[in-house]
């Protein structure tokens, strides 16, 4: 099904009282995917990846749609004023060494309800006995390094936790349940190798063969392991949730048994790096304009700002792409500058100063990094519009 966020001419005019450099987000894409990561999650609870949205107005809006439950945030601050502004349900997904973060969590039985800890090593439960400002009990949720391990030497995936094998979780698990003023209620398992690389490389048939194998054994290792790692912390404690996957491993890990809730963010918004997966194909919500400043020459603008890069490895991929009109692409001797970016292509001589050029981020919600606010677009009508993080004074890394 065609989206209306690839029409060019409708995004001009419903920002046409907007000067660019803006964001915006087109609601019924966003909600399309949605629908779309529901309906492939298979009955359980998705639970919103906030690093992936970071715009509070459409975290609520995913936890209104059906099938979505909860936020997984990224760090404890964050956690914090989430939990404060009324997200009932917050499992934070990275360890934090935020000392008077957990001075706060530890003092407020509202915010000691409400948040989630992730840790995989006794040290952080040490730093966060040391921080203590108060008797409540802090919920615990360990994780899983979900790696494919192929021999001493050869590892497919993130450098995660070091909790590999079920007797070390059990461990820890003993750890925490023995240790007063922590509950364990939780287990998560990150699987980024499914769930972030692309398996449908455009013009690398056998690269991508090769990916869809390697990831095809590694979500039969994980599943063995994983439902092995979790029948042996229930017996340890009685846990509240197991949450797996990401957007591009949904429907998988939804079919493990061991797997109560999924976790998702990227998906709702489907910036460039999701666009090469055979199991789905969303729609892209998310965009920035920029306008054009100058006319350098025959086939080639100048638009105003431009050098967004996505973190992780440094590499084409980790800039946004022109997207919108079709047929840019950038200086192969300047990329994506901070101050101008130059584009070249047939379609910048159709381009007059002051016309916008929309593009995609690489990622998600680093792109909310950018902007203070996202105008949120239905049909032809910016009809709100919605700060980000960085719009709220918000910026936690």
């Amino acid at each position: 099904m065609s989206y209306p966020s690839t029409d060019r001419a409708r995004l001009d005019r419903a920002t046409a009282h907007l000067d660019a450099p803006l964001a915006v987000v087109d609601l019924k894409a966003f909600d399309a995917n949605a629908r779309s990561l529901a309906q492939r999650a298979r009955g359980k609870p998705i639970r919103v990846a906030s690093k992936s949205v970071r715009c509070r107005a459409l975290l609520e809006r995913a936890l209104r749609q059906d099938g979505f439950a909860g936020v997984l945030s990224f760090t404890l601050a964050e956690s914090l004023w989430l939990a404060r502004s009324g997200f009932p349900d917050v499992l934070l997904a990275y360890p934090s060494a935020d000392r008077a973060g957990y001075a706060a969590l530890t003092s407020d039985p509202e915010l000691a309800a409400a948040v989630t800890v992730t840790v995989d090593d006794p040290a952080q439960l040490d730093a966060i006995d040391a921080a203590r400002d108060g008797t409540e009990q802090v919920r615990i949720c360990l994780e899983l390094d979900t790696s494919l391990r192929l021999g001493r030497a050869l590892r497919v995936g993130a450098l995660r936790s070091p909790l590999h094998d079920p007797d070390q979780l059990v461990a820890l698990a003993r750890t925490v349940v023995d240790r007063p003023g922590f509950r364990l209620v939780g287990l998560m398992a990150y699987e980024g190798h499914i769930a972030g690389v692309g398996d449908a490389v455009p013009g690398h048939p056998v690269r991508s063969r090769a990916i869809r194998l390697l990831q095809g054994a590694a979500r039969r290792e994980l599943a063995a392991r994983r439902a092995a790692a979790v029948r042996a912390v229930r017996r340890v404690a009685d846990l509240e949730f197991v949450n797996g996957g990401g957007t591009g491993s949904v429907q998988h890990t939804a079919a493990e048994d061991a797997v109560t809730e999924l976790a998702a963010g990227s998906g709702l918004y489907v910036p460039r790096l999701f666009d090469h997966y055979t199991s789905f194909r969303g729609h892209p919500a998310a965009l920035f304009a920029l306008p054009v400043v100058r006319r350098p020459g025959v086939g080639v603008v100048t638009v105003l700002g431009g050098g967004y890069p996505a973190s992780g490895a440094v590499g084409a991929d980790r800039l946004p792409s022109p997207y919108l009109p079709r047929g840019l692409r950038y200086h192969p001797l300047e990329g994506a500058g901070e101050v101008q970016t130059p584009l070249l292509g047939p379609a910048a001589d159709d381009l007059s100063i002051g016309d916008k050029v929309w593009f995609r981020h690489a990622k998600a919600g680093e792109l909310c990094e950018r902007f203070d606010a996202v105008q949120l677009i239905d049909g032809e009508r910016v009809v709100d519009v919605a700060p980000t993080y960085r719009g709220e004074g918000k910026t936690f890394l």
